[in-house]
């Protein structure tokens, strides 16, 4: 038996192991970038790439709106219920039903273990009727010396909004402290509201010069990653891929070994969406392409992984950025 685990072991490490190996479409150039306010989402479908992801590597942060889980919002705000707003009774009704289940237990049925509980629980009043005859006087003490609390709360809002925190403002009174935090927020949310203004999308159309840019990139990119030519691809790319196409390039030279990608021909592609924002301009564009790539090794030349006489093919969706009026250079690169 235990030898008949061991072979299924082993089988698994030799079909699983393989997998691991980078293969020349995953050692190709891409796989990162951003898409401006759309970096966290998927790109929108097409004929040429049906399905896709969100860029693997990202220097732009994702965050996610409170709406985007309903069901911790609905937690969040789901008000506490009775037991959780009086835990003391909660624990009181706890004990006298627990004492009435040991009085049945016992054979003295329920009331014989709440009647064994009548010396506790008059204890229990007592303390309680101590307890908020102290509350109730030291409430009048601090009433009678005023409301040291607001004073505090004053310097401290006075220091953390750059106020001299050694000489804060006298706080103001409660009703004029709730006047002035309407305005307050108002002005908040305005800026929020103006933020999100400055980052709204807005449709772009996209024409055959377009196009015919985004196909040249395709082919320049690659024929530069190839090369290792950064300053080349300093002029193609953002300086978020080049630092991505010069991570690449140091893992596969680490390795000893060069990808290759050569003869690179579109085979296929459509727009798959094309938008402004804030003063730049992007479009994303699945593409479909062929090209003869293989993995060398440094030393010799020799060829470590594809073939270069067969034609590979790969879809990848491709986010090219611009100023307005600028030219076209590339954002992200997906893998599909």
């Amino acid at each position: 038996m235990t030898k008949f685990r061991w072979l299924a072991i082993l089988a698994a490490l030799i079909i699983a192991v393989p997998s691991l190996a980078p293969s020349p479409a995953d050692a190709r150039a891409g796989g990162g970038g951003s898409r401006g306010s759309k970096s966290g989402q998927a790109p929108a479908p097409t004929q040429t790439a049906p399905t896709s992801k969100p860029a693997e590597r990202s220097t732009t942060p994702q965050q996610q709106s409170p709406s985007a889980n309903p069901a911790s919002a609905a937690a969040a705000g789901a008000k506490p219920g009775f037991m959780q707003r009086n835990p003391f009774l909660t624990g009181l009704m706890g004990g006298m039903l627990g004492a009435g289940l040991i009085g049945m237990l016992m054979g003295g049925g329920f009331g014989a273990g709440l009647g064994s509980m009548a010396g506790m629980l008059g204890f229990l009043l007592q303390l309680a009727l101590i307890g908020g005859i102290a509350y109730l006087a030291v409430r009048w003490w601090k009433s009678r010396n005023g409301a040291p609390q607001a004073a505090f709360a004053g310097a401290g809002a006075g220091g953390s909004m750059g106020g001299n925190s050694l000489s804060p403002k006298p706080a103001a009174p409660d009703s004029m402290a709730r006047t002035g935090l309407q305005p307050m927020m108002g002005g908040m949310l305005g800026g929020a509201g103006a933020a999100s203004a400055a980052t709204a999308t807005q449709p772009l159309e996209i024409g055959a010069a377009d196009y015919d840019a985004f196909e040249s990139l395709l082919i320049n990119v690659q024929a530069a990653y190839s090369a290792g030519d950064l300053t080349k691809l300093r002029t193609l790319a953002t300086p978020e891929m080049l630092g991505y196409f010069t991570q690449d390039l140091s893992a596969n030279a680490s390795r000893g070994v060069e990808n290759k990608v050569t003869d690179v021909k579109l085979e296929q592609g459509d727009l798959s969406e094309a938008w402004s924002e804030g003063g730049v301009e992007y479009a994303t564009v699945a593409m479909r392409f062929s090209m003869i790539d293989v993995m060398r090794n440094v030393a010799d030349g020799r060829i470590v992984e594809g073939n270069e006489q067969v034609r590979t093919e790969a879809t990848e969706v491709w986010t090219f950025l611009r100023g307005r009026g600028g030219n076209w250079i590339v954002s992200a690169i997906q893998h599909t």
